[in-house]
């Protein structure tokens, strides 16, 4: 854990033993979508896209030098919400994240804790802002589909939906039936939080690197891991 205190410890094990269903943040605590595939080559590319159908003016200048190809579709959609252009745009950003899904770094531990809370009897969906075809994609390749199925929502065409707002939350708990106190939200940004606490759903913090914390703890954020590992000791302890 990033600070293995009793009282954060404590908190862990207590997130985990209250947890029934399981909704997981895709990129991040399940893999690097784009550790081989550069995101920012992508978000370059969308925005190249743009400039060459005259649309340059409907970014700002932080918005073209986003490194989150996100940016880009969800300033295209504020402006122009439900139109052509942004069904392209997002079409365009799901053919890069498939792309991205054949090189995608998984997660240490993400894959044994996976199972593991599976085989204890847990629910696990995803609920995530990157598309469904990706995620259900990366899961048949790490022979995981099983693990989730149906439960995968993510990125509609309805790009108001996407976190923070707690949509594929929601989604997620009325198909499994569970109540927001029953569930445990694992994710890796600020808003992943935001949805979590919008949804009512004790949130669990993924941070790889020293900023992620950062903007976990800045978001409020209260029990974060560096490594999934602890997680999943006290899984099979529980075993």
């Amino acid at each position: 854990m990033t600070a293995e205190t009793g009282n954060e410890t404590e908190e862990l094990r207590n997130l985990i033993a209250d947890a029934r269903v399981v909704l997981w943040d895709f990129d991040g605590p399940i893999c690097r979508l784009f550790a081989g595939h550069s995101a920012e080559r992508v978000a370059t590319e969308l925005v190249r896209w743009l400039e060459g159908r005259g649309l340059h003016g409907l970014l700002t200048g932080s918005e073209r030098q986003s490194l989150d190809p996100q940016v880009a579709l969800r300033a295209v959609d504020r402006r122009h919400p439900g139109s052509d252009l942004v069904a392209e745009l997002e079409a365009r950003l799901t053919q890069e994240e498939l792309r991205a899904a054949a090189s995608a770094l998984p997660t240490p531990y993400a894959d044994p804790l996976i199972r593991t809370w599976k085989a204890l009897g847990s629910r696990l969906a995803i609920a995530t802002n990157n598309s469904p075809l990706v995620v259900r994609e990366y899961l048949a390749a790490r022979d995981l589909g099983d693990c989730f199925a149906p439960h995968v929502y993510g990125r509609t065409q309805d790009l108001a939906h996407l976190k923070p707002d707690p949509h594929c939350l929601n989604r997620a708990l009325t198909a499994t039936g569970a109540s927001p106190a029953q569930a445990l939200m694992i994710g890796d940004t600020p808003t992943d939080h935001e949805a979590s606490l919008r949804a009512g759903v004790p949130f669990l913090g993924y941070a790889r690197n020293s900023r992620k914390e950062k903007l976990l703890r800045e978001a409020g954020a209260t029990v974060i891991v560096d490594s999934l590992e602890p997680v999943l000791r006290i899984l099979r302890h529980r075993s």
